[in-house]
């Protein structure tokens, strides 16, 4: 179908404006400004990792050595439920990125249709003053039923003269790198609170293990004393405080089954399991997890580190997108559309050239008056990117904050575990040495009791900093970052791909 020579000349004369494309309102994003420390305040004193532990490894939790957290954590990122409805809404944002890069290109439609008609004819349809003596067969008359067949095809584009369509691109692939980001801040988050309940389950066995070996030394002294008793030597008051010792302590042990069963719940559905169908079995003996050294950084590479901060920086830029994506909305839109097909009153002639039909030509539209409408969008857009810069800057502030917490716990957690096993070491030989002088009948029962409750509230609580200490150690890495870092952000084009 061969367009006439003026519409030509008609599209030739739009063609300076589609050069115009290449401009695009609104400012170009430069990442704000985020004010970092030289140096950790709280890590004077800090052990220094080896030059071999130079990074966070991607799989961070396999450095405390222990196989069922590490069967854990690979369940995590598969069956976890939070992380399956975040990847789902990454693969929703690198979606609307797909979407909003259609509009790049011209809409093509096709039409097909067959209509059938029939009525009285246009000459008994109009009437006059004249005609009133016409006879009622005359005005009855009609046209015998016609069908129209059509075929056409229409094409539009609207090109991208002020960056409309670049800045939406722009603002949805933000959103998507966002959206990554925020997937690997909740699969680190997910991965660290796991972690956490793991080690609070341990601690509850170490508790657990530890009131049932003083169960044992209890139940010892009250066969000791239970003997002093019928032998005559100790009264019978000192019988009934031994077995109310063992009595209290053996309570307090089964206490600790409150806390580890719903720790063992919280893993269940953090790996995505019911609770009914899932377990952790007993440790057999004491954790001796070690505390690993954890390797900092420079405090300027945590902007490059944590996701949450990716983030936050991304989200800035999309902000700073819609603000020109709001301001191309002051200037003109340029439509260039053009259609032709056939139409015809029957199939045998229907693709012929008599029955052609075209249009073709474009049209500008521009809006002159929209009681403020696209001022008030503009400064929204405004707002909503300077709230994100706020929110961006503060969250590097509590990333900071939440690094320099875990350094100063760990720090002065592990000079307190030095000082308790001391405490443990001496109240050990405290509880030996009163022991003795009981079997020797030197002292009462009761003077032994307070020296046993202390070997035991001294044994518990060296026990509970050990956990407590791991615990920081895994809220340290995840104040780190993890082993992620920001080039494993996917760029413009990942996000663009259909998966």
């Amino acid at each position: 179908m061969k367009l006439p020579l003026r519409n030509i000349t008609r599209l030739a004369q739009a063609a300076p404006l589609v050069l115009l494309s290449a401009c695009a309102v609104g400012p170009d994003y430069v990442r704000p400004s985020a004010e970092t420390p030289p140096a950790f305040k709280e890590q004077a004193g800090w052990k220094i990792a080896q030059p071999s532990d130079t990074a966070i490894p991607a799989k961070w939790w396999e450095v405390y050595n222990d196989p069922v957290l590490n069967s854990l954590e690979e369940q995590v990122n598969i069956s976890n439920q939070t992380l399956i409805q975040a990847e789902a809404q990454y693969r929703e944002a690198k979606a609307l990125v797909r979407g909003a890069q259609a509009n790049f290109y011209p809409t093509v439609g096709a039409t097909v249709s067959s209509t059938r008609s029939g009525g009285p004819s246009s000459a008994s349809r109009v009437g006059s003053a004249s005609s009133t003596t016409t006879s009622n067969a005359a005005a009855n008359t009609t046209v015998p039923p016609t069908t129209s067949d059509l075929l056409s095809v229409s094409a539009s584009w609207e090109p991208d003269l002020w960056g409309h369509v670049r800045r939406l691109v722009e603002a949805s692939r933000a959103s998507a790198q966002a959206s990554a980001a925020e997937l690997q801040a909740m699969r680190l988050s997910t991965q660290a609170t796991l972690a956490q309940d793991y080690f609070q389950l341990r601690d509850q066995d170490a508790d657990r293990q530890l009131y049932d070996k003083t169960v044992i030394d209890y139940k010892k002294s009250l066969v000791l004393t239970q003997n002093q008793y019928d032998s005559g030597i100790v009264p019978r008051d000192n019988v009934v405080v031994a077995d109310t010792l063992v009595k209290t302590t053996e309570a307090q042990a089964i206490d600790f089954d409150v806390a580890r069963a719903t720790m063992e719940h919280a893993i269940a559905t953090l790996v995505g399991k019911p609770a009914a169908t899932f377990s952790i079995a007993p440790l057999d003996k004491f954790i001796d997890t070690p505390v690993p050294t954890v390797p900092l950084g420079l405090p300027s590479a945590l902007l490059e580190r944590r996701p949450d901060i990716a983030n936050a920086e991304r989200l800035v830029a999309s902000a700073n997108a819609q603000i020109g994506v709001a301001k191309s909305a002051y200037f003109p839109d340029l439509t260039l559309a053009a259609s032709g097909g056939y139409e015809s009153s029957g199939l045998a002639k229907w693709i012929s050239l008599p029955n052609r039909l075209w249009s073709v030509g474009p049209s500008l539209a521009e809006t002159l008056f929209d009681g403020g409408a696209r001022a008030a969008t503009t400064d929204q857009a405004i707002a909503t990117y300077d709230a994100n810069v706020a929110s961006y800057r503060q969250t590097v502030l509590t990333g900071f904050q939440q690094v320099e917490d875990e350094i100063a716990t760990l720090r002065i957690l592990e000079t307190e575990s030095k000082k308790q096993l001391e405490a443990v070491t001496l109240s050990r030989r405290a509880v030996e040495l009163t022991l003795n002088q009981y079997k020797a009948g030197i002292i009462p029962f009761l003077e032994v009791i307070p020296v046993e409750t202390t070997a035991l509230s001294n044994e518990r609580t060296y026990v509970d900093l050990l956990s407590r200490r791991l615990i920081a150690n895994v809220q340290l890495i995840a104040a780190l970052g993890g082993g992620w870092d920001v080039s494993k952000l996917p760029d413009n084009d990942a996000v663009s791909k259909k998966d």
